[in-house]
């Protein structure tokens, strides 16, 4: 027993709790070439339509070109972004503002490809000291979709393809010690496809989705034809621009290029890697060269080299086998694991490359983790299992969708992966319909202990790339630019469709260690659903979808929607559209409507009584989003890998962020503020965790730990609405490893109970210390099936608002940590009744939410006498005021609020 403790106690000391806020680079970067507008960056860049300049291009980056009547450009960015910062059109995240029918956006397949095609431009220093005697390069790691680069009046490279990574030796037209001028003639997709109401092929019901199709002749955002978890319609310039960082930096006389490592483990113990290590070299000069090739890995006390001869332009990958160089073989090797299953140890690998014998030439590192990902269809439904290290792992996964215009940053991502790490989920799918994201998407994953399953740029609902040529390099770039990182587990060519001719191979040739197939509902991966709102009892009934069973296997997209907090709510449109609810708006951000947020939602909130205003619907909303999230993950949790009456390897939620502002809400909003089934989720997702199941009315318990717990103990509790207790048990069990203890308990609720109660569900481990909880709301109402709106966790909710009224007694404390914010909080209960919902909120003057913060918890129910610690962190960054608001107030609690002072505090 008592190392069964210990080892739960090292387990949850490896889970990661902040992740790095630094993004690791390959290669050090002298400039970055950023906008002061919008990224506080700096250089200045300007922008104006190419139509609207008469210069030559040999012109445009010399000082023979004003640009005193150009407008301010944010870089990275799209065109249709900085024209709305600029004015020239409205923002199109409110109301119906991007609605074709509106007419206050152009669309790029009406206006032709003219209307979005744009000129960049920016003057920049190369201080001598760090460029004069060096090649110099200028790295773009994304245009979208084609773009011509001129420097000084030269043209120094051209780019296609939203995906290629490329860079540009401009040595010979840079001018250091001098001012230089950049400019960037960007050119939107060749097909932008539009919007129809019908095409021959698609999902079935769905056709909508991805407009007549034609978009997919590109190799770009699909999404951005329109889709119907954003806007039907689409981004109207189809995100044309420079959409990620341009770069500068210096090498000597040859240059390094994406390392790798391949390691090969011993089974079954797992006790001894191979390594193969890889670096590209390329000798950009007139000259050939001969190069020593120096690899070290330094916390394995690994070193190696190799001298190789290059011709004139020559590129060539240099590798190093542990059969050539022993030293590469590492015994006992520090693995890498998935969150909750051990911890996430990374290596880090440094190249260095010598000419004549001098200085370094370049130099260049990456990191990498020693571990084994796999999968097969040797389960009983023949359905896609997932191994790490050679033990099977459960799936509790999600589908990334990114930001509809590309508005993003490092800041922002870090804030979502904060929020994904809280969620419990272990793998995220780049859906085959957006981007591969960035670098530092991946090294959140590497430090999360985060699977990621990338797909590349092909849908069922739109057609193939026409230029094979050029999506077969996109995807070699992208391969090369994302296959060190240890996070990435599987490759899959498409969304629904078949996949592109040859990109197997090419595949498998540059990386090989991951596994592959072609689309996402293939090879013991089947069709999703549901998405839509339906009635919350349909997830534990397993008829949620309309298409059939979906608890069962691997499912690609199993999902539910919460709705936004009313501060974000009022973000999104005017207040007459708000309420009463106006249909036409609220479904325009629905995808027309699609998961049915003014309809079936709205009903079932209104189980919770009929709402007078907006504030008092959406808090009702909050009950039903995550009751929404809770269920699934619950349902899956307890029917995971052979625990349950049928096997199931995994899920992937439908879908994680939401990529606009949008009534149908996710885990958090667009402006990334937290809405309850964040928390539902955490709770939900939690290692050690007791649930309850609406319909048989027992209790099971999780364990997702790789070790098993004997000697627990459950304890389960029910309360009627006058917080009399009516039923209590508890019950010794002991916790398989990685497996659940199904139906341990069973709850007999009297005949007699209220209307409304609550079930309370504990979990102490073998010492009686606490190690899991769980509480739920429930009504008498009977459920009469799938498709009607019935059920014990779905109706019959209308006496909540009899419950009687509550105090919450708060205490806290602030602090400042590394730029950070702390508030610490504890919350107690003093009156006799539940305090339902309690919502915390760290608010600004104007009284708006500060985002993004970080709260351990929120939405919370708390017993009469209980308490609860809760920390709200936030970048002082974020916080530019000397005072801030923090407001305490529950559904039956009173609201309180404290006056914090930010900018005096020592």
């Amino acid at each position: 027993m008592k190392r069964t403790v210990l080892f739960l106690s090292m387990l949850v000391g490896m889970i990661p709790s902040v992740m790095a806020q630094d993004v690791f680079y390959e290669r050090t970067f002298h400039q970055t070439l950023r906008s002061t507008d919008g990224h506080r960056g700096t250089v200045v860049w300007k922008m104006k339509k190419a139509g609207d300049v008469a210069a030559r291009s040999e012109d445009v980056s010399t000082p023979n070109v004003s640009v005193a009547d150009w407008m301010p450009a944010v870089v990275p960015g799209t065109v249709l972004h900085s024209l709305v910062c600029n004015g020239v059109f409205p923002e199109p995240y409110f109301g119906l503002n991007n609605k074709l029918q509106s007419g206050l956006i152009p669309d790029l397949n009406d206006a032709g490809r003219d209307f979005y095609t744009y000129w960049f431009r920016t003057e920049f220093d190369l201080p001598r000291e760090q460029y004069a005697g060096k090649q110099i390069w200028l790295q773009a790691d994304g245009i979208n979709y084609r773009a011509e680069f001129w420097l000084n009046g030269y043209m120094v490279g051209n780019v296609a393809g939203m995906f290629y990574q490329d860079q540009m030796d401009i040595t010979d037209y840079a001018r250091p010690g001098e001012k230089n001028i950049l400019a960037v003639k960007v050119y939107p997709v060749d097909v932008p496809g539009s919007r129809t109401d019908y095409k021959s092929f698609g999902a079935k019901n769905e056709f909508s989705n991805g407009g007549n199709g034609e978009i997919g002749k590109n190799v770009t955002m699909l999404m951005t034809v329109g889709w119907d978890f954003n806007y039907l319609d689409g981004v109207r310039d189809r995100n044309t621009g420079i959409w990620k960082d341009l770069r500068l930096f210096t090498a000597g006389k040859v240059k390094l290029r994406h390392p790798f490592v391949k390691s090969d483990l011993r089974k079954p113990a797992y006790d001894r890697s191979r390594q193969t290590v890889s670096v590209e070299v390329s000798n950009p000069n007139h000259d050939s060269r001969k190069v020593r090739i120096v690899g070290e890995i330094r916390e394995a006390n690994i070193r190696v080299e190799k001298e190789v001869s290059l011709f004139r332009g020559e590129v060539r990958e240099v590798v190093f086998t542990p059969e050539e160089f022993p030293q590469l073989v590492i015994d006992r090797p520090r693995l890498w694991w998935p969150i909750h299953k051990g911890s996430q140890e990374l290596y880090g690998i440094t190249f260095q490359a010598f000419v004549d014998g001098g200085e370094p030439s370049d130099e260049i590192s990456s990191r990498f983790g020693i571990r084994e990902i796999t999968s097969d269809t040797r389960t009983p439904d023949a359905s896609r299992q997932f191994y790490v290290n050679g033990h099977p792992l459960f799936i509790r996964g999600t589908n990334w969708i990114p930001e509809n215009m590309l508005r993003q940053s490092d800041e922002r991502m870090y804030a979502e992966f904060r929020y994904t790490a809280q969620s419990g989920i272990n793998l995220i799918r780049l859906w085959g319909g957006g981007i591969t994201e960035s670098d530092y998407f991946y090294q959140l994953c590497d430090e999360l202990g985060i699977l990621v399953w990338t797909e590349f740029w092909v849908t069922g609902d739109t057609k193939h790339p026409y230029d094979a040529g050029l999506y077969l390099k996109n995807v070699a770039s992208t391969v090369k630019r994302i296959r060190n990182h240890a996070s990435l587990a599987y490759y899959v060519c498409s969304n629904e469709s078949t996949e592109m001719p040859h990109v197997k191979d090419l595949i498998l040739q540059l990386d090989g260690t991951r596994g592959y197939q072609m689309q996402s509902e293939t090879d013991g991966v089947h069709d999703g659903s549901p998405y839509k709102t339906v009635n919350v009892m349909r997830h534990y009934e397993n008829t949620a979808s309309e298409r059939g069973s979906r608890v069962d296997g691997f499912n690609p997209e199993y999902g539910a929607p919460c709705l936004p907090t009313v501060e974000c709510l009022r973000e999104m449109m005017p207040e007459k559209d708000l309420w009463p609810i106006n249909k036409e708006v609220w479904d325009y951000s629905d995808g027309n409507g699609f998961f049915q947020m003014s309809t079936l939602y709205a009903d079932l909130t209104n189980e919770y009584g009929e709402s007078k205003t907006v504030d008092e619907f959406a808090e009702k909303g909050q009950f039903v989003g995550a009751l929404n999230y809770k269920s699934i993950a619950e349902v899956w949790n307890g029917n995971k890998l052979a625990f349950g009456d049928r096997y199931c390897s995994g899920y992937l939620f439908w879908y994680h962020n939401s990529p606009m502002r949008q009534v149908r809400g996710c885990m958090w909003d667009w402006s990334l503020e937290p809405t309850a089934a964040l928390y539902a989720t955490q709770n939900a997702n939690e290692p050690l965790h007791p649930q309850f199941d609406y319909l048989k009315n027992t209790v099971s318990v999780v364990n997702e730990y790789p070790s098993p717990f004997n000697n627990c103990r459950v304890k389960a509790e029910v309360y009627d609405l006058h917080m009399k207790k009516v039923f209590a048990a508890d019950v010794r069990v002991d916790l398989p490893a990685d497996g659940v203890a199904s139906d341990v308990l069973h709850i007999a609720f009297p005949e007699n109970i209220t209307r409304v109660h609550f079930i309370r569900l504990r979990l102490f481990d073998g010492q009686g210390r606490p190690a899991g909880n769980n509480f739920y709301w429930r009504s008498t109402n009977r459920y009469e099936g799938a498709q009607t709106m019935t059920g014990p966790a779905t109706a019959g909710f209308q006496d909540i608002r009899l419950l009687a009224g509550t105090r919450l007694q708060v205490k806290y404390k602030t602090r400042r940590e590394n730029g950070r914010h702390f508030i610490d909080l504890e919350l107690k209960n003093t009156g006799a009744t539940l305090s339902f919902f309690t919502q915390l909120q760290w608010l600004d003057k104007a009284g708006k939410p500060v985002r993004p913060s970080y709260y351990t918890d929120n939405f919370l129910c708390l017993m009469p006498g209980e308490r609860r610690n809760i920390t709200i962190e936030t970048a002082l960054a974020h916080l530019p005021d000397a005072e801030y608001v923090l407001v305490v107030r529950g559904f039956n609690t009173p609201a309180q609020r404290f006056c914090i002072a930010v900018s005096s505090e020592q």
